[in-house]
């Protein structure tokens, strides 16, 4: 079984706020002494951190569920409750974090170090010290912590490689890796050898080096999910250069210029950026029979499909892996293609307009009322639930304060157009309440 995970699902859930007391002073000789309760800390945080170390998402195959430490309660005396540390979640360089729900790219995670919050923790509640005030300095209110942000993310790993090796199953992609650098990826005589990315430092004659990746033979269809199909067409997308490899010998009964034709059709079908990235074409396996025919007859083919009569022949470089001849030329070459080309970006920013439109946008009610079939009325809605878990309903003065929330929120004037009467019953989540007048 493979070892090699590239993309995952996860859920992950801040740790929420603490709750804010209700408390008093009772210190002698202090007979009427004030509110005292202090506030909630704050939630952690769900954070990732690239760590160059790791090179899969192995470490997410079993866990898929993460939870951030909650703000500590606030205590009487004042003492405000301790903030919770934030949740790091460790991932490797190449890390694209999108949210399931919306399918927003939340982050690219590229560098090592390098973070990015993808929950956030929820404020602490304030205890009645907070409340205090001239109409009512011994306040018996304070808030529940607020909720921590809580998210689903699809996690998908593109290794960072300057090159990629593509090219049909077979035709020698793993071997180059192996001469080229200290990798040393599998290699065999059969389709699909290599199951999973190969990653290896190279080093041209003079000096300049780069990373190659031994990607996972395509075939035709591969872009529609044949054979290991998008599953490793992915990588690509985050290499400068390709190197073609094509079988020059026909071994396999192919004809070469067919193959080039059918993987680019299927790197322009993936992802029609793909063609922007330069490619140099490396015709391996010459010192087999009937290879410098082919190469021929490769290369008329290849140059009659030029628009310009005056433009250079498209280069190719004819090699043998197993015996090394002509790879120092296109690892130069490569080099070469390298220093000229600037990285290819995964996501690009929105510009926004330099002219702004001001124009008036009705605020969202943040609420929204419906009917069970028993006939009681449903309060739902992310500001309503959001305030409702942060009252402490322990204390008459926070319930009346709730319902003053509500009020304001323009829920009783809207119940009441509806058709609410006294006494109908009133359902936000999972409790029940009755409609008063």
């Amino acid at each position: 079984m493979s070892m090699f995970l590239d993309q995952v699902t996860i859920n992950v859930k801040a740790g929420s706020g603490g709750n804010g007391m209700v408390a008093f002073r009772r210190e002698k000789y202090v007979p009427d002494g004030g509110p005292a309760g202090g506030d909630g800390g704050d939630g952690g945080d769900i954070v990732f951190v690239v760590d160059e170390g790791l090179r899969t998402l192995l470490d997410f195959r079993f866990t898929r569920h993460f939870k951030a430490q909650e703000g500590e309660k606030g205590m009487s005396k004042g003492m405000h409750g301790r903030g919770a540390g934030d949740t790091i979640i460790k991932v490797p360089p190449g890390t694209t974090i999108k949210d399931t729900d919306s399918g927003m790219v939340l982050g690219d995670l590229v560098y090592h170090d390098q973070e990015l919050v993808v929950a956030k923790g929820g404020r602490g509640g304030r205890g009645n010290i907070r409340f205090a005030s001239a109409r009512n300095p011994a306040p018996e209110i304070a808030e529940n912590g607020e909720p921590g942000q809580e998210r689903n993310l699809e996690l998908e790993l593109k290794v960072l490689a300057d090159v990629g090796l593509v090219g049909f199953p077979s035709v020698g992609k793993s071997t180059i890796l192996s001469i080229v650098s200290k990798a040393r990826p599998k290699i065999g005589a059969y389709h699909f050898t290599t199951l999973v990315p190969n990653l290896g430092m190279v080093q041209a004659e003079d000096g300049r080096s780069f990373v190659m990746a031994d990607l996972p033979g395509l075939i035709e269809g591969a872009s529609q999910g044949i054979g290991l199909g998008t599953q490793f067409l992915r990588h690509i997308e985050r290499t400068r250069v390709i190197l073609h490899v094509i079988d020059m010998s026909g071994s396999e009964g192919r004809d070469p210029f067919d193959d080039y034709l059918a993987i680019n059709k299927e790197l322009e079908t993936y992802n029609l950026r793909l063609m922007e990235r330069p490619q140099l074409i490396v015709a391996n396996k010459m010192d087999m029979p009937e290879a410098e025919e082919n190469l021929k007859i490769f290369r008329e083919k290849l140059n009659a499909g030029k628009t310009d009569e005056f433009t250079d022949d498209i280069p190719v470089f004819p090699i043998s892996a197993i015996s090394h001849k002509g790879m120092n030329n296109v690892l130069s070459a490569t080099a070469d293609v390298l220093d000229v080309t600037s990285e290819f970006p995964l996501y690009e920013l929105v510009d926004e307009d330099e002219t702004v439109l001001y124009k008036h946008t009705p605020e969202e009610k943040g609420f929204e009322i419906t009917r069970d079939p028993d006939a009681a009325w449903v309060l739902s809605g992310d500001k309503l639930e959001k305030t409702f878990k942060m009252t402490n309903f322990e204390h008459d003065e926070s319930i009346m304060r709730f319902a003053r929330q509500l009020r304001a929120m323009g829920v009783d004037e809207e119940m009441r157009a509806r058709g609410a009467k006294d006494g109908d019953i009133v359902r936000i989540m999972k409790y029940e309440f009755e409609f008063v007048e």
